[in-house]
């Protein structure tokens, strides 16, 4: 009983870290529903309201894929390229929102593209689950590099 326990802080553990990450990344970066809503939008922008929601799964998602590789043991370097990245999405919001930085934050959110693909490449090597769960991460960041894009050109 006491190894399911552990195990459950553990996976509880993980998941608390992007979820810190998320929230450290808002508390960095102003009001963004309000950057958000004065940026010219083309037609595929979605609504501010999907952000919280979204992250929040990717979040979560994240961190599950994240204890899943710990639980293989051996993995620096699998949780260095996630510990890598997972600072790089930190660091996108505070450059994009609160810095107002389109050309930076789009530069950045490139190299975080590479991170992530260097992490899931990295976890699929010791589990395939844990590559897959950050497979909805990947997609969101690229359409976010898209919106980024977006917002630098005609903005």
């Amino acid at each position: 009983m006491k190894k399911k326990s552990n195990q459950t802080i553990s996976l509880l553990f993980f998941i608390t870290i992007p979820l810190l990450a998320g929230y450290l990344s808002s508390l960095l970066s102003g009001d963004m529903f309000q950057a958000y809503s004065q940026f010219y939008h083309p037609d595929f922008f979605p609504p501010a309201w999907l952000f919280a929601p979204a992250w929040t799964i990717l979040y979560i998602l994240m961190g599950v894929s994240a204890y899943l590789i710990w639980k293989k043991g051996n993995t620096k370097k699998q949780l260095l390229l996630f510990s890598i990245q997972l600072i790089l999405n930190l660091l996108w919001t505070p450059i994009f929102f609160g810095l107002h930085q389109y050309l930076l934050a789009f530069i950045e959110i490139l190299i975080l593209l590479v991170m992530i693909i260097l992490t899931i490449i990295s976890f699929d090597k010791k589990s395939k689950t844990a590559a897959y769960l950050m497979i909805p991460y990947l997609f969101w960041v690229s359409f976010a590099t898209i919106l980024n894009y977006a917002i630098f050109i005609t903005n």
